[in-house]
């Protein structure tokens, strides 16, 4: 097969023939048709998140069942599919409650194996970890669901617990937070995005943010007394504190950027936590159970995720736009991003864009 991978960590990821997965027993082989690029793969490129060289990146994919192990029993080659990035073991006491996103076990498509920045992909458990896609949801339209926009519905729906006409305010409006944007839009919240760049800003405008600000901006003004609930999508220690303390009494901040290194040891503002009643509430993807609920927006039209796609590419470019997430402007950001979260760059070059990246692989390449 033909697959994107680095050797090292921060060597260019290049376009190379390397072996066909094999399909496990209980999983499948899936023939990607689209997956994202996505800053959780950049973290894992530059060892932030160390993983086993060499490595294909991607996580964020779909396509179709090319391959179905002997145990399988839920799924037939050709059937069209997606899959969460955390994969559980399908067998655990924490599996068997439908919690597979946070399986003590779980493998993940670029971290703990390799990823969908090529033709193949292997899936274990398929049976308990992948989601079939309706006729009306694209590939591009599924690659874009992701991590980003399944992790920021998960972490606005069941862990924020956002009701309508609540205020939301979401930190980072790159991949994750826009998606928190469209998710909260489309509940009937009131949203509020917070990022450093103007593009960025405007975006979240774009998809329906009652207001968008620079941090530093007085949310507690803005929010009419404080959040709801307050969604750090960057992976910050200063935007964490920020969120907490812009939340109004019984609020709930949600974390969903990653914190690493140092950080992930970060210091929480108890006092206002404990005054106020607040709730500090960790979120890490979605289960594959959780699915159905998010492709019934989609398909109602409630939310469209190809207004989250700032551009479509190939294969043979997707290690110049993981890459290009260096950039001071780095593009198509998601949960863990340093300063903004997908922020605008030069029209056309590779690395900077804003809203998600896609990458579209042609039908029959394999």
């Amino acid at each position: 097969m033909r697959a994107v991978s680095y050797a090292a960590y921060g060597e260019i990821p290049v376009l190379r023939d390397l072996p066909d997965p094999t399909c496990p027993a209980d999983g499948i082989v899936v023939r990607v048709a689209a997956t994202g690029v996505c800053r959780s793969d950049w973290h894992a490129w530059l060892g932030h998140d160390p993983v086993p060289l060499p490595m294909v990146p991607g996580h964020e994919f779909a396509g179709t069942v090319a391959a179905v192990g002997a145990d399988v029993r839920r799924w037939r080659v050709g059937d069209r599919v997606t899959v969460p990035f955390a994969c559980g073991c399908g067998v655990c006491e924490v599996c068997r409650a439908g919690d597979t996103h946070v399986c003590p076990s779980q493998t993940q498509p670029g971290f703990t194996g390799w990823g969908s920045f090529a033709e193949l992909v292997a899936v274990s458990a398929a049976d308990a970890n992948v989601v079939g896609l309706p006729e009306s949801v694209g590939f591009v339209e599924a690659a874009a669901l992701g991590c980003r926009l399944a992790t920021a519905y998960r972490a606005v729906v069941s862990v924020g617990r956002v009701a309508r006409g609540e205020w939301l305010v979401v930190h980072g409006c790159g991949g994750v937070g826009l998606s928190a944007v469209l998710v909260g839009v489309a509940l009937g919240a009131r949203v509020v995005g917070v990022d450093v760049s103007e593009a960025a800003r405007a975006a979240a405008l774009g998809l329906g943010a009652a207001a968008a600000v620079a941090p530093g901006a007085d949310l507690v003004a803005i929010t009419e007394g404080g959040a709801h609930v307050s969604v750090d999508a960057i992976g910050s220690v200063d935007v964490l504190a920020a969120s907490v303390r812009s939340l109004r009494p019984r609020g709930r901040h949600v974390q969903v950027g990653l914190l690493l290194g140092s950080a992930a040891e970060a210091a929480v503002p108890m006092g206002a936590v404990i005054s106020r009643e607040l709730e500090v509430l960790g979120s890490h993807g979605m289960p594959s159970r959780d699915y159905p609920g998010l492709l019934a927006l989609v398909a109602s039209g409630a939310i469209d995720p190809r207004r989250l796609v700032g551009r479509v590419i190939g294969l043979e470019s997707a290690g110049a736009a993981l890459a290009g997430m260096s950039e001071p402007t780095g593009a198509a950001g998601s949960a863990g991003a340093v300063g903004s979260a997908g922020a605008a760059g030069a029209a056309g070059s590779v690395g900077l864009t804003a809203g998600i990246t896609v990458v579209e692989l042609p039908e029959g390449v394999c």
